[in-house]
This record gives structure tokens, C-alpha cells and sequence, in this order.
């Protein structure tokens, strides 16, 4: 601007709304190419080290300097570490006898739905889906479940479309997991069930077996 209008250091400053003692003004730092570069050399040298070991070591062999400057250095040479946390890797179980559906009644997966009612009354749906024709052969409400009423809804089920050979349902559900193995079920006493039919515990949000709402 000074050059293109030949006018004083104030005019200009003036228009741009900076003070003059601040345009003038000259840095009395000293260089810091040297605290630099030792800064570089105890990163290299340990480069484990933050911004914080780095600090003490100058301080040790003399170094006038503070923790402030140390960091703003540190930063500004990009000797930054990386916080890196593990990520926590969840395997699902894989299982031999584990098979796809290959027909209908081949493979069923059930699991509870929770809902409430506009009364505030929380109820559980027994929801049982077969996962090769995704027909639901049961879903039943009710307020309360227990082992014991999961294995007559099962019964009624049964008798009325047929006995799947598995049956597939999280661990984690209180009236399912109890129910324990349908050959192992007393509750159970239709013809031909036995060493025919097994059910396996797993838990849908691993291995997507749960059935779909």
C-alpha cells in the first residue's frame, strides 16, 4: 500500500485499524534453530518420549525454558504421539454342528420382543421364526414367561405345523435358556421328538441366528 500510494506508515495503518508501534515492533527472541534441533534429537533418540520427558531432559543439561514453550515447540515440529487404544476383537464361538436351513422346519430361531402398553405395562412376545421360509409359526404375548410356558407354546406349536430338527435361541434370555434341550424337556412328550431334535444356545447379535423383528 505504502508503495502504490507513496504515503506514511500511518495513513495505511490507519485504514487498516493497526497501530504503528505494532508494525514496527521486532521480535527479541532469540533463534530457536538450535533448541529445535535438540528437541529433534531426543525424539529420535527416545521416541517414546512426550512433550514432558522432553522437557526435563532440556531443563537437566541447562536449557532455559518452560513446560509451555516445550509443548508449543514439540507440536509445532509434529513430534506428536499417536494415542492409540486396542480395540477390543469379539470372536464369535463357531460351531461344527452349526448348518444353514435347507427346507422348511429345518432350522427355527426364537427370542423375546419387549413392548409396552399404552397403560405403561411392559409385556414379552415369544416370537419364533423359521429361518429358511421365514414363516413365524409363534408369536405369543404375554406379561410374564417362564421356562415352563415357553415349552407349552412349543407344544402347541408343534402339533400344529410339525417339529423342527433345531431350534436356535440366545443364552442370554431369562425363560429360554432354562428350557434346556427339547429331548431333554420332560414337557415334550410327542412321538418320534427324541434324538431328533436339539436346540443350540447362541446369541443373535453375533452371529445374526436371532430372528428378525
Amino acid at each position: 500500500m505504502r508503495s502504490d500510494w507513496s504515503v506514511s506508515i500511518r495513513r495505511p495503518c490507519a485504514v487498516i485499524r493497526l497501530d504503528p508501534t505494532t508494525y514496527r515492533y521486532k521480535s527479541r527472541r532469540s533463534g530457536q534453530a538450535a533448541l529445535e534441533q535438540r528437541i529433534r534429537e531426543i525424539c529420535q533418540t527416545r521416541v517414546r518420549f512426550r512433550y514432558r520427558r522432553v522437557y526435563v531432559l532440556l531443563r537437566r543439561v541447562g536449557w532455559i525454558i518452560n513446560q509451555k514453550k516445550t509443548r508449543r515447540i514439540y507440536n509445532e515440529l509434529g513430534l506428536q504421539l499417536r494415542n492409540k487404544h486396542p480395540k477390543r476383537r469379539v470372536k464369535a464361538k463357531l460351531r461344527e454342528d452349526r448348518q444353514e436351513a435347507v427346507e422348511p422346519n429345518d432350522v427355527w430361531a426364537m427370542d423375546f420382543v419387549h413392548d409396552q402398553l399404552a397403560t405403561g405395562r411392559k409385556i414379552r412376545v415369544l416370537t419364533v421364526i423359521d429361518k429358511y421360509s421365514r414363516y413365524v409359526p409363534a408369536l405369543d404375548p404375554r406379561f410374564s414367561y417362564r421356562g415352563e410356558d415357553v415349552v407349552r407354546t412349543l407344544e402347541i406349536v408343534c402339533k400344529q405345523i410339525g417339529y423342527p430338527k433345531t431350534i436356535r435361541a440366545p443364552s442370554s434370555s431369562p425363560g429360554i435358556s432354562i428350557c434346556g434341550p427339547i429331548e431333554e424337556t420332560s414337557r415334550l412328550t410327542s412321538p418320534g421328538l427324541e434324538n431328533r431334535r436339539t436346540t443350540h444356545s447362541s446369541r443373535p447379535s453375533t452371529d445374526g441366528s436371532g430372528p428378525s423383528a
